[in-house]
């Protein structure tokens, strides 16, 4: 099972967010509202994503709606995992 620490994680580490991600929930709101979460970070994170799960995600499944906030990706890759 895919935990929301895991999440928080690659995030925390690809736009190098050091303990600052110790404080975001799966309410905690990511585009438009983490300044380092930019277009470069959404391929960042998807790529750390297909990296540590093992698996990949096609262009076509990737929508704003998925990286509204720390949840909604949590909830992503959950579904990616379990295929």
């Amino acid at each position: 099972m895919v935990t929301i620490e895991q999440v928080k994680e690659i995030i925390g580490s690809v736009l190098q967010l050091g303990d600052s991600v110790d404080g975001f929930d799966s309410s905690t709101q990511l585009l438009g509202s983490v300044p380092e979460f930019d277009s470069m970070a959404v391929v960042s994170v998807i790529t750390a994503i297909e990296d540590n799960f093992g698996l990949v995600v096609d262009d076509d499944e990737v929508s704003a709606e998925i990286f509204e906030t720390i949840g909604s990706l949590h909830e992503f890759v959950i579904e990616k995992v379990a295929g």
